[in-house]
């Protein structure tokens, strides 16, 4: 595939692949840039906790201090934040470009090292296991973008399951193995912007070794418009009610779910922003996706600045953490479990209480 065919790709991204696999994002709108835009959106981001990163071209309203309805809190959030440890985010997915700019000093390759052309994470999506998972799609690339957003030194391992060409169970062989790596390597969380309607025993086996490891999953609601709360309408890894999985649907500026959203007071954790969110693209480029999996990247990056600043967390502090500490709307009381949006202040200052209160801290239970 050409550059020039690569991009054109990303114009009309519509996914829905099988009923064993579907990635969470219905629309995207390609953000043309040209060399002058792009040298001086990544110059601004030289420092990487100001205004400047914020307000930079690859990233979107869901971060934007100006915007004090639907966004997420992040600039008080970074006011407050001190970082104590490195974080490793593994995103399954369809794989990341390794040379954008804005990502590449976040990626480690299999290895756990810097990355090089050889070897930039891992790709299953072709029967065998190999170190080079570009990204054609662009949906991980995306999703990568928004996690480092919200979290400028986060560290990511791109782990690559999907192909447009493989079967939805081939899709789902693959996911399984990427889900089993990111397992034995210990990663702190696993992003999966991505699932479908049926279980799947070998996934929920991985997925409660992770659990068991004190791995943070967090998954995306999906994209069918449904209660996934009513059993016809599960959506699978995030209806395993796993104490280990966080599930997330999205809501638009106003703080309205998106209408393609699914939903669920029981099975749905709260709501990010996941409408028509500006990330990072292959090709040096940005553009616009919407859908559960950019709602779900969000909850990811915070996740990794509060494990980042009190390491001693674990998966069910940091899940409770951030849905009771989700900013209440009352629009939201009938769409998920914490009737809140996230926050990422009031995250990271209900992070400090936990973490003083040992006893509260050793007790701390999911909701």
């Amino acid at each position: 595939m050409t550059k020039k065919q690569l991009l054109n790709s990303f114009l009309a991204i519509t996914i829905g692949c099988a009923a064993l696999f579907n990635v969470a994002a219905q629309t995207t709108t390609l953000i043309k840039l040209d060399k002058k835009e792009t040298a001086t959106a990544l110059s601004k981001l030289a420092d990487k906790y100001t205004e400047n990163v914020l307000k930079s071209r690859f990233v979107g309203w869901g971060i934007d201090p100006s915007l004090k309805t639907g966004a997420i809190n992040l600039e008080e959030a970074w006011k407050i934040f001190e970082k104590k440890s490195d974080v490793l985010v593994a995103v399954v997915d369809t794989g990341i470009d390794p040379e954008h700019p804005f990502l590449k000093d976040n990626l480690i390759n299999s290895e756990k090292k810097t990355i090089n052309s050889q070897d930039y994470g891992v790709d299953f999506s072709k029967g065998k296991k190999t170190s080079q998972p570009f990204d054609t799609h662009g949906h991980g690339t995306h999703v990568a973008g928004i996690i480092k957003s919200i979290f400028p030194e986060v560290k990511i391992m791109a782990l690559k399951y999907y192909n447009p060409r493989a079967s939805g169970q081939a899709n789902l062989e693959a996911t399984i193995k990427a889900l089993e790596y990111a397992v034995d390597q210990g990663v702190d969380i696993i992003n999966y912007s991505g699932g479908g309607p049926e279980p799947a025993k070998e996934e929920l086996e991985v997925l409660r070794k992770a659990e068991q490891k004190g791995i943070l999953v967090v998954a995306a609601a999906g994209n069918e418009r449904s209660d996934i709360d009513q059993k016809k309408n599960a959506y699978y890894p995030a209806s395993y009610g796993l104490s280990n999985i966080i599930t997330v649907t999205a809501h638009d500026r106003l703080n309205s779910k998106v209408e393609s959203s699914n939903w669920g007071i029981h099975s749905v954790d709260l709501s990010a922003p996941g409408y028509r969110i500006t990330s990072s693209i292959p090709g040096n480029r940005a553009a616009q996706m919407t859908g559960t999996s950019q709602a779900t990247a969000f909850v990811s990056g915070v996740a990794a600045l509060l494990r980042s600043q009190y390491p001693q967390l674990g998966h069910r502090d940091l899940k409770t953490i951030i849905a009771q500490s989700s900013k209440k709307e009352s629009n939201m009381d009938t769409v998920n479990k914490s009737k809140g949006r996230l926050d990422a202040q009031n995250a990271l200052e209900l992070a400090s209480k936990y973490s003083k209160d040992s006893k509260t801290y050793r007790h701390v239970a999911t909701q």
